[in-house]
């Protein structure tokens, strides 16, 4: 067992936080947003759905937003609290959620353009071809996610199998962690080889990755001091020669 020299517990209590709010940031473009507006197989519902709730829309893409900058002290928190246990795994952890943030932070232009399409159709005439790019546009954001989330998959795993072997972060959370990242690499690979298939694995299959990263999420705002530092006891007692 490594020697455990993670973050203060003021930093982990500030991740924890972050880490909730990306969740409910998440939630709320995709449940309260997207999933409200988007008629699924209707292009002129959908169209009319977006221009009526404009300021909606573009909310949603501003939360998004937010929540990809939130990623970024969150990825530099998980890479020094898992540090001690692996570097090199910490790392590789690091660069797979550094590309899931930078791609799923780009899809944002899809949303912008769907928008975009629908304002810019100034003609009847236009206004059917108008919509089914937009149609598109918004179609296209839902493969970009599943594709970034792919990264985020093996991030997941990476980041849980380091937690069980820390020591100092309970295990149960990296064996749930691992679960999610599993679930997510089953879906999305699943939207681009076998969409009907994951038509019927939607949503349940991503519901251990809710389970997973709000637990984490809440134990690491809610540890206190004494927790923390038991378990960063034990773990440097394992770590240390005849330990």
């Amino acid at each position: 067992m490594p020697t455990a020299t993670p973050p203060t517990l003021i930093s982990a209590r500030v991740a924890g936080l972050m880490y909730l709010a990306i969740i409910a940031l998440g939630l709320f473009g995709e449940v309260f947003v997207r999933a409200a507006l988007v008629v699924g197989g209707d292009v002129a519902a959908t169209a009319t759905n977006i221009l009526a709730a404009e300021q909606l829309w573009r909310t949603g893409i501003a939360t998004d937003l937010v929540m990809h900058v939130l990623d970024v002290p969150l990825i530099v928190f998980f890479y020094l609290l898992l540090k001690p246990v692996s570097q090199p795994l910490a790392l590789l952890a690091t660069a797979f959620n550094i590309v899931q943030t930078c791609v799923l932070a780009a899809n944002k232009l899809t949303l912008v353009a769907a928008l975009s399409l629908l304002k810019s159709a100034g003609m009847s005439a236009s206004l059917a071809d108008a919509q089914a790019l937009a149609s598109l546009a918004v179609n296209l954001h839902g493969y970009g996610f599943g594709i970034g989330l792919i990264f985020f998959g093996f991030t997941c795993v990476l980041r849980g199998y380091l937690i069980v072997r820390s020591g100092y972060v309970p295990r149960v959370l990296g064996v749930l962690l691992v679960v999610a990242g599993i679930g997510y690499l089953v879906n999305s690979f699943a939207l681009l080889v076998a969409p009907r298939l994951a038509a019927m694995l939607f949503p349940a299959v991503l519901l251990p990755a809710l389970v997973a990263e709000l637990a984490l999420s809440v134990w690491l705002r809610f540890t206190n001091e004494r927790t923390l530092q038991r378990r960063l006891a034990g773990a440097n007692t394992a770590a240390a020669p005849g330990g």
